[in-house]
């Protein structure tokens, strides 16, 4: 039978086997158009390290959901999280994503947006497996949150405005806790436990993301993965950029250096240098260090009103998140 014009018969190779192994792990996939999902099939080629799934799993010793449950959560959470990735590698002009060329530099920057889209509806259609009658309202309220960070973030860089620590810190809660919420929202609604998990969740999100701009200027693993000091090309108020904007008020060099979205590489470690004469890394590593021995506190508390033992996977994650156990080349990024 011949090809009809209409519906193209693809080629299948590489492409095909890898979406069949993804299959397999049980994540959706669309069978009759392949190249809708080519751009987010391409980037699982290369996986991240997957902290979130790890953290569902770690959170799970306490809330004991069903495994088809966690499964499902955990194919949600991984549908957003590398949609969101397509996304902002798009908004950001990135070069690289876990050491390989962007998605958008393979396949259009059209065709990437349109699979990311689609793995947001895909996730959305998962929540029917799920239980809870509130899992679509959950859903809802926390990609609202996370665009609501994105947007904030776009906005900082577009307008060339400094936020204040506290900015920083509500758009952090919005854009990197959202998917870390939705995941443990989604699991508690699943539980017949009523304890709150989700100021421990907030901890790690914060924790998460200053670390991740503490290693996008200062981890060589970090650098091979993404590019040296992508933060600076991209005009990013990230943590130590903010603080250390901040402790010299009257000085616009740094400022000026993030107008520019300059590739070149001695502007990017002259900004770097700068960046440690203010002493913005010491501070920044400050801050990991207290949010890292709050989340220990945090876990303590729910290991003694839940029972020793619960907290071993979270207190793995905390680990791998502390830069003085883990060194600060450890790479978790995404």
């Amino acid at each position: 039978m011949a090809p009809s014009p209409i519906m193209p018969r693809y080629h299948v190779g590489p492409m095909a086997s890898t979406r069949r192994a993804i299959s397999k792990k049980g994540f959706p996939r669309t069978r009759s158009f392949p190249v809708l999902t080519a751009p987010l099939d391409y980037l699982r080629d290369s996986p991240g390290k997957d902290i979130r799934s790890g953290l569902t799993d770690a959170f799970n010793e306490f809330l004991c959901v069903p495994e088809d449950k966690v499964v499902t959560i955990k194919r949600i959470i991984d549908l957003l999280h590398n949609a969101s990735l397509l996304i902002d590698d798009i908004q950001d002009d990135s070069k690289l994503r876990r050491g390989v060329p962007v998605a958008h530099s393979i396949f259009g920057i059209a065709q990437t947006i349109n699979s990311a889209n689609l793995a947001y509806f895909l996730a959305q259609q998962e929540l029917k497996k799920l239980s809870n009658p509130d899992a679509f309202a959950i859903y809802t309220d926390e990609l609202i949150n996370l665009h609501r960070g994105q947007g904030m973030e776009l906005h900082w860089r577009e307008s060339l405005h400094c936020p204040t620590e506290e900015e920083y810190m509500r758009m952090v809660q919005n854009k990197t806790g959202g998917l870390f919420r939705l995941a443990i929202r989604l699991l508690q609604g699943e539980s017949r436990s009523d304890r709150d998990y989700v100021p421990l969740v907030d901890t790690l999100g914060t924790l998460f993301q200053i670390r991740d701009d503490y290693q996008n200027l200062q981890s060589d693993v970090y650098s091979k993965n993404k590019g040296f000091c992508e933060d600076i090309s991209e005009g990013k108020f990230s943590y130590p950029v903010i603080h250390s904007i901040r402790a010299r008020p009257g000085d616009l060099r740094l400022l000026n250096i993030l107008k520019q979205r300059s590739e070149d590489l001695m502007v990017k470690q002259y900004a770097v240098s700068y960046i440690n004469s203010t002493g913005s890394f010491e501070f920044c590593r400050g801050k990991i260090d207290c949010l890292a021995q709050w989340a220990n506190l945090q876990l303590a508390a729910l290991e003694e009103a839940e029972g020793a033992g619960r907290g071993d996977k979270l207190r793995a994650v905390l680990r791998l998140l502390d830069m003085k156990a883990s060194g600060k080349q450890a790479d978790v990024a995404s």
